[in-house]
């Protein structure tokens, strides 16, 4: 498929693919048909065997600065509800396979709540986050309010949320947002990295494993406790539990095959 406001390249190490946002006149603000072609891209890949681990980036000065203001500036509440613009952020929640951002220079808004729906962040030392829509008279909607809260906890969160704060790389890093800071020029590099070290694990196992993870921001201990264990059971009727026991015994490297 071609996409404006995209660039894909499948498969650009074993078992992982690159999503590149693409509108860096306007730092990659997120506008709605971008957000289609994200919706469609990545579910794409999601279907696609190869594909074990997805990496979302955009360009060095921007992960993405938010969403575009010019399209919701003259909306009515009735036209937000008509537009409906969030069911595009539950559908790439859906996704399967991990999703990891790597993160340059703003990660703002919208960007930020894209940052933060992927299952791990890879940060350049520029990289700021922030949610910043109450300078503009409204708050998150994309999960801002929630996710920010769970990973920062409340008093930085409200911080955040309220005073429209960044938080540098550093910062982010030490409260729990993002998994690790590297220099600007290595920050792709390092994500890809990280996938690759994702995409060799056993494709069920990812899957089940990542669903267990999430399902706890959902539920009680006790009731996330028991879908752990389910899930844990259920791949013991995979080949690539075998495969996996088997090479540990054998002091060999597993060959996963997503059976």
């Amino acid at each position: 498929m071609n996409y404006t406001y995209l660039i894909v390249e499948p498969h650009v190490l074993p078992g992982v693919s690159l999503v590149r946002l693409n509108r860096p006149k306007e730092l990659n603000a997120l506008c709605l048909e971008l957000m289609d072609e994200l919706v469609l891209a990545i579910k794409s890949l999601d279907q696609d065997e190869a594909t074990r681990c997805i990496v979302i980036t955009g360009n060095e000065k921007a992960f993405a600065a938010g969403a575009d203001i010019k399209q919701m500036s003259t909306k009515s509440p009735i036209d937000m509800l008509k537009i409906d613009q969030f069911t595009k952020w539950d559908q790439i929640r859906k996704t399967r396979k991990p999703l990891i951002a790597a993160v340059s220079g703003f990660a703002l808004g919208g960007g930020c709540e894209l940052a933060m729906l992927c299952d791990m962040i890879i940060a350049s030392e520029s990289a700021q986050f922030g949610q910043p829509e109450i300078k503009l008279g409204v708050m998150p909607g994309a999960g801002g309010t929630q996710r920010l809260t769970r990973a920062v906890g409340k008093a930085v969160a409200m911080e955040m949320v309220l005073t429209g704060r960044f938080l540098s790389a550093r910062e982010a890093l030490s409260v729990g947002l993002i998994n690790r800071v590297v220099p600007v020029e290595l920050y792709l590099q390092e994500a890809l990295q990280m996938g690759a070290k994702v995409a060799s694990q056993a494709p069920l196992a990812l899957q089940l494993a990542k669903e267990a993870v999430l399902k706890a921001f959902d539920t009680s201990l006790e009731e996330g406790l028991l879908f752990e264990r389910k899930n844990f059971y259920l791949l013991f009727a995979t080949d690539d539990q075998k495969e996996g026991m088997n090479a540990f015994t054998e002091k060999r490297s597993p060959n996963f095959k997503g059976n």
